[in-house]
């Protein structure tokens, strides 16, 4: 084990020197150091700002004192002292809930810059930080793109890419997420950035509840990005969601509250989703992804996210 953790040691502080400088320059500080590139080395690195946040991909075969081990010693090599090393176990088949489900109850949020806009993120009580780094450039895409523009974020999360639509210019901005801490959250944001209006609406309520609502409510968008989990279940009404099952009702859902000539950006982190075109009531499809992952999030292994352009 001394030796793997010398190689991931050596692995990270190669790669941190090649990204730091210039992810400075563009006033990014959060961003991948490795994920998995050593077949033997199950482990995924994120910088924040000066934090180390490490993660075991867990299995049958993992001891309690692997991911310590290679915490202490990547740690040392960046000169990242203790209190700012955070240890999680990364398990597969993650459900949504999962995100918001407590790890630890330090309640620490610290702010980290993206480009012109900051983000609190928690770097230690949650399976996730409350910041999705591998889409940044997909935000950025948006924030360029829908200056007077009606935007819709629909699981929306911490409320990132609200964020960017709000800075951007846009005329109005709704966002919808069922989770009370995700919401909560997002308008902290919102408020770090002096972004908050009340053309800027926060919702919480289950995506597919919302939508069936907002038909009759002659709601309507330029533009909208949607995120969802793989998976998820609303537990009083115990409805299952799939997103490789059920992302042509979601999608066309969608679709019938943009406005001609709208434009909706759909993406998922499900490994073996597969776009059936002909499902969706859409007349133009592009995959965007190659361009949406950012150069630390490349890896062989798999893609972090998959990402579409969707015209309306």
């Amino acid at each position: 084990m001394d030796i793997q953790a010398q190689m991931l040691a050596n692995k990270v502080k190669k790669r941190y020197k090649h990204l730091r400088k210039r992810y400075a320059r563009q006033n990014l500080e959060v961003f991948r150091l490795y994920d998995w590139d050593i077949p033997d080395i199950r482990a995924v690195v994120d910088w924040y700002g000066g934090h180390l946040i490490i993660g075991e991909y867990s299995r049958k075969q993992s001891t309690p004192d692997w991911l310590p081990l290679m915490g202490a010693t990547v740690a040392a090599a960046l000169n990242v002292p203790e209190e700012k090393l955070h240890l999680k176990i990364r398990k597969s088949g993650i459900k949504e809930g999962t995100r918001y489900k407590r790890l630890n109850h330090t309640n620490q949020k610290i702010p980290m810059w993206e480009r012109q806009l900051q983000f609190y993120i928690n770097p230690s009580d949650y399976v996730d930080t409350g910041l999705f780094s591998d889409h940044r450039n997909t935000r950025e895409r948006v924030g360029k793109m829908v200056k007077n523009k009606d935007f819709l974020n629909l699981y929306c999360y911490t409320g990132a890419f609200t964020c960017y639509a709000a800075k951007g210019g846009a005329r109005s901005t709704l966002s919808v997420d069922r989770s009370e801490t995700a919401i909560t959250w997002a308008r902290e944001n919102m408020e770090l950035n002096k972004l908050t209006d009340p053309r800027h609406t926060l919702v919480q309520e289950d995506t597919l509840d919302f939508l069936a609502k907002a038909k009759w409510r002659n709601l309507s968008f330029d533009l909208a990005v949607v995120d969802p989990p793989s998976y998820s279940t609303t537990k009083e009404t115990d409805k299952h969601f799939d997103i490789a099952r059920d992302y042509p009702v979601l999608l066309n859902g969608v679709f019938e509250l943009m406005r001609p000539g709208g434009t909706l950006f759909f993406s998922t982190n499900h490994q073996n989703f597969d776009m059936e075109v002909h499902r969706l009531n859409a007349a133009d499809i592009t995959e965007i992804t190659d361009t949406t992952i950012p150069e630390d999030y490349l890896t062989k292994r798999k893609k972090i996210h998959r990402c579409w352009e969707i015209q309306v």
